[in-house]
């Protein structure tokens, strides 16, 4: 039955997500924050769809931790559901993503569309620039920035390896920093079709205040993170 229901919503996930690029392609045109609009409304969809079919549930902790204008946000990344289950939660997201994801058709241009920020990570010290100035461009506009800080999906057990990149959008932004933490990995894990029934919890922590030493605010945000993944991890296997 699992692998059934796995396989029925990644059909349901992947047509819903097709009909809303094509049926939903007029929102190139129209102004960002309608876009931003149906952008969450497919990804509440998804969510609803995962709900029905495969009985995996979200629950947020920390609400009141959610930058509501012109913040960072940095934490864990373990599924691919984190990039779009997380957006809904956000006024006005402006998600750090790969480059490579805006040369797929239709899908990339939405993320121009979005004016998510891309990272051209072959690109060295000149990509840090650039994410940098497009996150300050954001940030000026009231809009809340969120990075994986380890640039990629890790399993929930894998030991931490975070990049640079959270660091840098902190020293430079001049903003508090929100760490969030979550162990969607359990039940949507990565490189693979499973999909497993449970509630997946996303907790906000409280900020990290601006205007630490680069050196200072790395290491407390990896330690609050990976502190509270853990927690998360070890609450959804004993559940």
């Amino acid at each position: 039955m699992l692998v059934f229901r796995s396989l029925l919503f990644n059909l349901v996930f992947y047509i819903n997500l097709v009909l809303f690029l094509v049926l939903g392609f007029w929102f190139m045109f129209t102004p960002r924050s309608w876009s931003i609009a149906a952008l969450k409304v497919w990804a509440s969809s998804s969510l609803w769809w995962m709900r029905l079919i495969t009985g995996t549930t979200m629950e947020v902790r920390g609400r009141e931790h959610i930058p509501q204008t012109g913040g960072l946000l940095a934490g864990k990344h373990q599924s691919a559901w984190d990039i779009f289950a997380l957006l809904p939660l956000l006024a006005d997201p402006a998600l750090v993503l790969k480059r490579e994801l805006t040369f797929i058709p239709v899908f990339g241009w939405f993320c121009l569309k979005f004016k998510m920020i891309s990272v051209n990570r072959s690109a060295g010290p000149s990509a840090l620039k650039k994410m940098i100035a497009d996150a300050k461009a954001a940030i000026a506009t009231g809009r809340q920035v969120l990075i994986f800080p380890e640039g990629t999906r890790m399993a929930p057990d894998a030991e931490p390896n975070h990049k640079p990149g959270a660091t840098a959008l902190y020293t430079q932004l001049g903003v508090p920093c929100t760490p969030f933490a979550l162990n969607s990995g359990l039940y949507w894990p990565r490189r693979q079709f499973i999909r497993r029934p449970g509630t997946i919890i996303v907790e906000f922590l409280p900020p990290i205040e601006a205007g630490l030493a680069r050196k200072v605010f790395s290491a407390r945000l990896q330690e609050v993170v990976e502190e509270a993944t853990s927690r998360l991890v070890a609450e959804g296997r004993s559940g």
